[in-house]
């Protein structure tokens, strides 16, 4: 199976960068997987989890608070606004941004479109909660 480069930051550190068989995204338009040749491609990122498959068949997981990704055939960048492996994950953090984003539809949005993105953030932060509970 052929491998690409694929590398995970956010602004705190760099995560990963290693050669790897595939990567699942949480792209804005759902879930994609990466793999070597992909097509280039830039998405938005939304909170969910990232799934790396590495070359030797181990597979690890991290959780991601939105950003993007540039994919070219011969690997993928995902720039994170905010990321941790999910063996890491605080449960009491991803709560609080929930209560934050609540907080912010009651203060009152600015405007349609804000509140529109407010509420969509909202959604994706509860089943991102709602995925971990699995894990």
């Amino acid at each position: 199976m052929a491998d690409f480069n694929f590398e995970l930051v956010s602004p705190e550190r760099l995560l990963l960068s290693e050669r790897v068989s595939e990567v699942v995204i949480p792209a804005t338009e759902g879930e994609m997987t990466v793999m070597a040749n992909h097509a280039p491609t830039m998405t938005t990122i939304r909170p969910g989890i990232v799934t790396v498959k590495a070359i030797d068949g181990k597979v690890t997981r991290y959780v991601v608070f939105g950003g993007f990704a540039d994919i070219l055939p011969t690997g993928c960048t995902l720039l994170a606004e905010s990321a941790v492996p999910a063996d890491e994950i605080d449960r009491v953090a991803i709560d609080k941004r929930i209560e934050a984003a609540k907080a912010e539809l009651q203060d009152g949005a600015h405007s349609d479109e804000h509140r529109t993105r407010v509420e969509t953030f909202l959604t994706e932060l509860t089943q991102l909660n709602g995925i971990l509970v699995a894990f």
